[in-house]
């Protein structure tokens, strides 16, 4: 089983044939940056005409058993989410209908402060708003997971803490490998993984050791030491993979419409755009480099199984469905 816990592409039927060539079970995929509501309903409306295009590629995931159907059948589960909360606006009534549309994932914070919580971006983590605790009661009520993958440390630890339910880092790997702005402290990835959660580790370039130079051996090595330190069964892949995205769309990542100013990220003046991934990973279809570098390193095939997918599984299988 493969399943990718996020990816950003610019979706087309070449990208599903590649899934399937990649043997790539179900994605969690990213509809919504700085959508407003209605913005992100016309995004679902755009996957609906995906699903209506490509019934023999992909179908929509609501739940881990629609992962079993598309293993049945051949095909990749996609499942939503948003890396910002600007889908609910102001309205945490928004929660419920923007889960029962089939979103299962949402971020507290993209990189800036949100209404809920701080990004990883900003010099001062106040952590989780008041708002935000009412935000992540009612995401664990209804099943929308909480991710706060672009979230500063304060924040996510009061969110493993006071979420009642599991929470996920989709796509990031440790501070400690490499120290980038977006990734993980020890202390942070045990809040989320002792508390349950899910810690994906990312292929964007900017997250990896020598970047784009990054060699497979060396993330391989760094995910084996994770599972070393934290335990396997809590560790998966998020590949952020933005394939096929010009470099306008990583400038509204970065830029939404919070500035006027170019908001270079994690890249620089000199490098604005997306950045080279490695030559070992550079779609669906390379997964299998992976799975098969997790086991060079050592880990053992039922290790490697759950990195790969079955611990994003279970974690579906458990924290999508509503609260009794």
């Amino acid at each position: 089983m493969r399943i990718d816990g996020l990816q950003y592409a610019n979706w087309s039927e070449t990208i599903f044939r590649q899934m399937r060539e990649g043997g790539v079970d179900a994605v969690h995929v990213t509809i919504a940056y700085h959508e407003t509501f209605r913005e992100t309903v016309l995004n679902f409306e755009r996957w609906n005409r995906w699903f209506e295009q490509y019934p023999d590629l992909i179908l929509k995931g609501l739940t881990a058993a629609d992962i079993d159907v598309a293993r049945e059948t051949g095909r990749t589960a996609i499942f939503f989410g948003f890396q910002n909360p600007s889908p609910i606006e102001d309205d945490i009534g928004l929660v419920e209908i923007l889960h029962t549309l089939g979103a299962r994932f949402m971020q507290l914070t993209y990189n800036n402060q949100s209404l809920l919580a701080t990004g990883c971006y900003e010099d001062e983590d106040t952590g989780i708003t008041r708002m935000g605790r009412q935000v992540i009661k009612e995401m664990n009520r209804v099943g929308l997971v909480v991710d706060m993958s672009h979230s500063a440390d304060r924040s996510t630890i009061e969110a493993a803490d006071i979420s009642e339910r599991p929470i996920a880092i989709t796509h990031a790997n440790p501070h400690a490998w490499q120290p980038a702005l977006r990734n993980k402290t020890d202390e942070v990835i045990r809040a989320v993984t002792q508390n349950g959660g899910m810690f994906g580790f990312s292929l964007y370039p900017h997250h990896l050791k020598n970047k784009s130079d990054c060699t497979l051996q060396d993330f391989c090595e760094m995910i084996a030491r994770t599972a070393d330190q934290f335990g396997v069964d809590h560790l998966g892949i998020g590949s952020d993979l933005c394939q096929d995205q010009p470099d306008s769309i990583v400038e509204w990542m970065r830029t939404g419409r919070w500035t006027k100013e170019i908001d270079y990220g994690e890249g620089s003046a000199a490098a604005p755009g997306f950045p080279a991934m490695p030559t070992w990973f550079q779609d669906n279809r390379d997964f299998g480099n992976i799975e098969q570098g997790l086991l060079d390193v050592g880990m053992s095939a039922d290790e490697v199984a759950g990195v790969m997918g079955g611990n994003w599984y279970r974690f579906f299988a458990e924290n999508f469905g509503g609260q009794e």
